[in-house]
């Protein structure tokens, strides 16, 4: 607050001024708190942030600290990538044939079930003649042409050579292969799995980035990439790392694999994946990312992009988690080319603080170009060699090898056909999107409360998404600050505009606070509108009678222009939430939302979050108010009050909320304001409703949906503190509540 404004506060009231003026004249404009074609200082309107831009590490101060740290950024990945709660394993199915032998290991096809009629499919390795339980490693391959099936061809083979990149023409032309053969020959249980779309899975999915496809977004059968699969956090990253996820259950089966000793190493996009999977599963030992974990370029695929992941968190950070693990990562002349300098030199830092900076590595060969060649393999061998205690001679070099051949790698033939009718293409990416629809949505509807300890679960993993996907509780917002603009009197109360600023997170808010001169209540209501401020005032620019029924009976009643509102809009108006396709966006893949919102707050969030930045200032105010109040009425207010109220804790006293009947569900293009990916899934309006228990509701709109609002009520031990209201004059209504 000003020094000013400070001077002017007399007893008695929540921002008493020296007035001036009169009351409006009829079709008089809601007062400004800026000059006309001056937007409001907020960091929000900048350019949205991309992939490209930007990631340093999150430093904390202790262990204790990166606890709690770590515990949220694991949440934040598992909701991103629908993990959260962590669907259902059904039966693996796995089938294993066709084994190659060779000298000192041997080869199988391996295929099985990630979700029902969802292959996983890929090749196994195992060293022979050795034994007791051996290590395990866990290669997804990254994004090179075919996959599993890479052949570099003679030409880029030669040229490895020369440059010392490679030393063999086997293994420079097949390096995925000599990867998996020397960990085998080293003594470890090697599973190279496809990425969805790549080698054998290419068959149900043929195309790696399909991206939005018209034909995909319906209301009913949708299919990835559209907005009802986004409302639900279904994505194309969300099934290759739950793919990630089960072939450590497949690795888990075999009983000759140590489960305390299982590795995972790729890189390109298989070591997105390498770190994706250390951030979702405790299980694996060792962490070797190559050519990805950096503060530049986070993944350019739409299968290392998902909703919400890189919000306030960058690559570094979710390399991060698999501390205390050991982690080693190599660098290139790409995006990773300054790790040493940029990264690096935090999860150092993070692992000493944890007591085990020797569990930490990073090499850097930027005379080379994004690769995982035998210089890089070499230095994964190495780290492995000794985490393992494998007793190979360092530095472990590779010996040439017999190449498989594609038959020989294929998991389907005669004896085991391959997919065919409704399990491929469009029809099976149909199925599987249903399959996680169905399996969510049974996980959500066990969450339902019912008593004292179900509530607390509830909010736990149902208020714990939705603490992710808004990002903010009201503790969070900060330091809040009101500077005047101007002051009325408009006879029995005093109307005040100005700008409200949430200083820690550079965000600032055009308002407009009605205040009673002579009976204030020390009570205040914050009035959420569908159009801003101006909701407060009828067209004749006076306050609506809802609004004037409340400054009668002593209340003071504030609203802002939340983002996108009000002095928000410029002369267009419009206030559609902003989206941003990757690169030129001339590609289906690049039209993706994960572009967007897994780097940008939706402005639906943005929204409750201006609200919980409203409530903080009036509970903060120096000025003795005692109790604050919600009011959010229609199919766009009510929704953002709900969510406000549920992320405020006990800072809302009251609440009257009428949602219109409003459901996320009903959303088909990803820039409606009130686009909101993840609503869905965990329970839409009337779980945002339920997580405000047992604060008191005024619930109006919901005539549907206020069975479940009521469970969550009774569970809480506060029946009596959710009011469902009837059919009628809900403005009214709802301030005569209020006002008892």
């Amino acid at each position: 607050m000003s020094n000013a404004l400070r001077c002017a506060v007399a007893a008695g009231a929540l921002w008493v001024l020296s007035v001036w003026g009169a009351s409006p004249a009829a079709g008089a404009e809601a007062p400004r708190a800026l000059p006309a074609g001056q937007a409001p200082q907020d960091l929000r309107l900048g350019k949205l942030r991309t992939l490209d831009d930007y990631f340093p590490f999150t430093a904390v101060a202790s262990p204790q600290a990166w606890e709690r740290r770590a515990d949220e950024l694991r949440r934040q990945v598992k909701v991103a990538t629908g993990l959260w709660p962590e669907p259902t394993k059904t039966p693996l199915e796995a089938v294993v044939h066709g084994k190659v032998d060779r000298d000192d290991y041997t080869v199988e096809k391996v295929y099985f079930e990630s979700m029902p009629g969802n292959f996983v499919t890929g090749s196994l390795y195992r060293p022979k003649g050795r034994e007791g339980k051996r290590p395990a490693v866990l290669c997804p391959h990254g994004h090179w042409n075919n996959g599993r099936f890479y052949d570099a061809g003679a030409d880029e083979t030669r040229r490895q050579i020369a440059q010392g990149a490679e030393r063999f023409e086997e293994s420079g032309r097949y390096p995925l292969q000599a990867r998996c053969v020397q960990l085998a020959r080293m003594g470890c249980v090697v599973f190279m799995y496809d990425m969805v779309g790549y080698a054998d899975s290419a068959v149900q999915f043929p195309d790696h980035r399909p991206g939005v496809r018209e034909s995909m977004n319906t209301m009913q059968n949708w299919g990835l990439f559209s907005p009802q699969a986004e409302l639900r956090l279904q994505s194309w990253m969300g099934m290759q790392t739950w793919n990630s996820v089960r072939s450590v259950d497949f690795l888990l089966s075999l009983p000759e694999v140590d489960p305390g000793r299982i590795a995972v190493t790729g890189a390109s996009g298989g070591g997105t994946q390498t770190f994706m999977l250390f951030a979702v599963d405790e299980r694996p030992a060792v962490s070797c990312p190559n050519v990805m974990v950096s503060t530049a370029m986070q993944g350019g695929c739409t299968c290392e992009n998902a909703d919400y992941l890189r919000i306030g968190a960058g690559n570094i950070d979710i390399a991060a988690l698999a501390a205390p693990r050991p982690l080693h990562m190599v660098a290139a002349n790409d995006w990773t080319k300054e790790l040493l300098t940029k990264g690096y030199p935090d999860l150092k830092n993070l692992y000493r603080m944890l007591g085990h900076e020797d569990r930490v590595a990073a090499e850097a060969f930027v005379h080379f170009e994004h690769n995982y060649n035998a210089v890089s393999r070499t230095a994964v061998y190495n780290f492995l060699n000794k985490q393992f205690k494998l007793g190979a001679k360092e530095p472990v070099i590779e010996r040439d090898f017999k190449p498989l051949t594609i038959a020989e790698m294929s998991v389907w033939d005669e004896q085991h056909p391959r997919p065919s009718g409704d399990r491929v293409g469009d029809a099976h990416e149909r199925a599987v999107v249903q399959w996680m629809t169905d399996d969510a949505a049974k996980h959500v509807a066990a969450l339902a409360p019912k008593d004292a300890k179900s509530l607390a679960e509830f909010r736990r993993v149902v208020g714990g998404a939705f603490d992710t996907m808004i990002g903010r509780r009201i503790e969070d917002v900060g330091t809040v600050e009101w500077q005047l603009a101007d002051k009325t009197d408009w006879g029995g109360f005093l109307v005040m505009s100005g700008l409200v600023t949430a200083r820690d997170h550079g965000e600032q808010l055009p308002a407009l606070f009605l205040h009673p001169k002579d009976n204030w209540n020390k009570q205040v209501v914050i009035w959420v509108s569908e159009n801003g401020k101006v909701g407060l005032l009828g067209g004749d620019g006076t306050p609506t009678a809802a609004v004037k029924k409340l400054l009668d009976a002593g209340f003071s009643v504030a609203s802002a222009d939340l983002m996108g509102q009000g002095e928000f809009l410029g002369s267009s108006g419009k206030d559609a939430g902003r989206v941003a396709p990757y690169g030129n966006g001339k590609e289906p893949w690049q039209k993706a939302a994960v572009y967007t919102f897994g780097y940008n707050r939706p402005l639906f969030a943005q929204r409750v979050d201006d609200v919980l930045t409203m409530v903080r200032l009036a509970k903060t105010d120096e000025h003795g108010t005692e109790k604050v109040h919600l009011v959010g009425l229609g199919p766009v207010a009510g929704p953002i009050a709900a969510a406000a109220r549920a992320q405020a804790g006990g800072a809302i006293d009251r609440a009257a909320i009428d949602t219109g009947g409003f459901r996320f569900a009903s959303l088909n293009r990803f820039d409606d304001p009130m686009f909101f990916p993840g609503a869905v899934k965990y329970g839409d309006v009337p779980a945002l409703l339920a997580l405000g228990a047992p604060g008191r509701l005024w619930l109006a709109g919901e005539s549907g949906g206020a069975a479940g609002v009521e469970t969550a009520y009774s569970a809480a031990g506060a029946t009596a503190a959710v009011a469902v209201a009837a059919q009628g004059d809900h403005d009214l209504s709802a301030v005569e509540w209020l006002a008892r």
